[in-house]
């Protein structure tokens, strides 16, 4: 009964969501026909399951609160009902460990003394900040303050913008995005398209590599750093968390932050230099850092927590090799409540990762009821911590239930647009690894192609958990649904991307709508299946392609093996 009701429920929604969307019928030679799917995957659950997940009632999904308890309780009951076991030897959880920062002086101002006079930047307005160490009090004064350009230590791009200055205990500032996309120019790091040194996290990282004290980063631009600085007031409010240092003993900064262009530009202009002029001269191959003759001064008083939130894991055992894994990933939590804001006060999170989860679900209903059980085990990962910089994902990385050498790939979904039916898939970060070939391959039984993103200059690839598989060695692809519809093409789709990013992401507007048409999402949720399926009931190993940057770290982890074990 369940499987003639979901099959039907399947074609009466893909036919509703094409006519509703004023796409051609079946009948119509412009029309693809619709996707067969597995009677598992099925609109009806969709909609329940992200309209349960993006509730009032889990609160925002945010860790450490009641909301996690809820909606961890929740997957696993749900894991439960489908006949999954639990992931982590006999459990369901990965407890995560983490720190808490909470700002106490939200009136903090950002002080820079130049030529005798001492110009303030308030917080939120002019600038977020916050202390990566997890101290109570952290007191930055005259601070010398040097404009580094785009603060990228890149030997394999023979670019340093750390070269002859010695930043130890001095305050930088630096460009978000790296040198190609300011330039443009396609031989510049990777053109337009962000790589790693373009990163937030990396630039933290960098600066508190070498000693730097404090490190602002200024949106120049939404395009440059991938959301408006609105993003940057809402996932900056609240608790800031970490991993423990005995968890990640990496140096930390006692200062970071980001800076409005606007307040750059008045912080420049008060030293005596303009912001537009040093910023495109960064973007050129020999820039040299330029020392701004003033000091910062910051005072944050902190409140210093410690919580424990938890990865969610469940599994399917392969039934003759259960310890090599396929994982599918997508993060569990977002941003919680802010009882601050009038009106709407949940940070629902349909789409961010409401979706996501939701297809993790569906296929892990799918994989629970194949008529043949995989040869390999399938592992449903859903971390916490995502939204804090991948913690939950790091820290699963380095303690991982199935060693990373038997770990076959991640495939990861994050944020998946609901946007109706599209000729293709994106893959974010395309050309990395033979995961793609294999998408590829799949998508072409549906009449469908590969695409990458469109907007590769906002780094979307170092942005969700499976970066983290992808920095150990573990071949990793984020893939997401494709925007060349078949109602309004590439425009359409792009629009629809843009107006999301714009006016939902990371606000108290990412909710459930009632009207979305899910003929598309339920078609991407079946290509990955066929695509874990392969993986999952075969001996392929996909590996990195030769100029991936991920290659050296699989082929150091792993030892020569069987015929297609990539080994040394």
């Amino acid at each position: 009964m369940r499987v003639a009701t979901s099959i039907l429920l399947v074609a009466a929604t893909l036919a509703a969501g094409a006519a509703q969307a004023g796409t051609p019928s079946a009948a119509s030679p412009a029309a693809a026909p619709p996707v067969a799917l597995a009677p598992q995957i099925n609109a009806t659950d969709f909609a329940t399951f992200d309209k349960t997940l993006s509730s009032d009632a889990f609160g925002g999904r945010k860790p450490g609160t009641l909301g996690e308890q809820r909606t961890t309780a929740w997957l696993v009951e749900q894991f439960k009902r489908m006949g999954l076991k639990p992931g982590n030897h006999g459990s369901w959880f990965q407890t995560v460990p983490a720190d808490s920062i909470t700002l106490l002086n939200p009136d903090v101002t950002l002080r820079i003394a130049a030529h005798s006079k001492e110009t303030s930047f308030a917080y939120r307005t002019d600038m977020m900040v916050q202390t990566l160490q997890a101290k109570p009090l952290v007191d930055l004064k005259h601070s010398p303050v040097v404009f580094l350009g785009y603060g990228v230590d890149a030997p394999n791009w023979h670019w340093n913008d750390y070269q002859g200055v010695d930043v130890k205990g001095k305050t930088v500032i630096v460009l978000v995005n790296d040198p190609g996309f300011a330039s443009g120019d396609p031989k510049l790091f990777n053109g337009r398209a962000m790589t790693y040194y373009g990163r937030w996290t990396y630039k933290y990282a960098e600066a508190a590599l070498k000693g730097a004290a404090a490190c602002f980063i200024v949106h120049t631009s939404d395009a440059a750093a991938g959301y408006p600085f609105s993003v940057l007031q809402n996932s900056g409010s609240g608790p800031q968390l970490s991993l423990p240092t005995r968890v990640d003993p990496a140096p930390r900064l006692p200062v970071a932050g980001w800076l409005t262009h606007d307040a750059a530009t008045r912080l420049f202009a008060a030293a005596g230099f303009n912001f537009d002029q040093l910023a495109a001269a960064a973007g050129k191959p020999g820039f040299k850092p330029v020392p701004l003759n003033a000091t910062a001064s910051v005072t944050l008083h902190d409140k210093i927590g410690h919580i424990e939130s938890h990865n969610v894991l469940a599994m399917v055992k392969g039934r003759t090799r259960p310890d090599e894994a396929v994982i599918y990933t997508a993060h569990w939590d977002h941003l919680g409540t802010d009882p601050n804001l009038k009106g709407h006060q949940v940070y629902s999170g349909a789409i961010d990762n409401g979706t996501g989860l939701t297809m993790l679900l569906e296929l892990a209903d799918a994989f629970a009821h194949q008529k043949t059980p995989p040869q390999r085990s399938v592992l449903f990962f859903m971390p916490t911590l995502e939204e804090s910089g991948l913690l939950g994902s790091q820290y699963y990385a380095a303690r991982p239930v199935f060693p990373l050498d038997k770990t076959v790939a991640d495939i990861a979904v994050d944020a998946l647009p609901i946007i109706g039916r599209a000729h293709d898939m994106t893959v974010i970060g395309k050309g990395q690894s033979q995961l793609e070939d294999m998408l590829a391959g799949v998508l072409k039984t549906q009449g469908r192609v590969i695409s990458p993103e469109t907007t590769p200059e906002n780094g979307f690839y170092f942005r969700s958990d499976h970066f983290n598989f992808a920095k150990a060695g573990v071949p990793a692809m984020l893939a997401s649904s494709g925007l060349d519809l078949l109602d309004g093409g590439k425009a359409a789709g792009e629009k629809a991307a843009e107006d999301y990013t714009a006016h939902r992401y990371h606000t108290t507007n990412d909710v459930f709508n009632p009207n979305w048409d899910y003929s598309g999402i339920l078609e991407d949720t079946q290509a990955l299946y066929d695509l874990g399926r392969e993986l999952s009931r075969t001996g392929v190993w996909p590996q990195w392609y030769s100029d991936s940057p991920f290659r050296a770290a699989r082929r150091k982890m792993m030892v020569p093996g069987p015929k297609g074990k990539p080994g040394g």
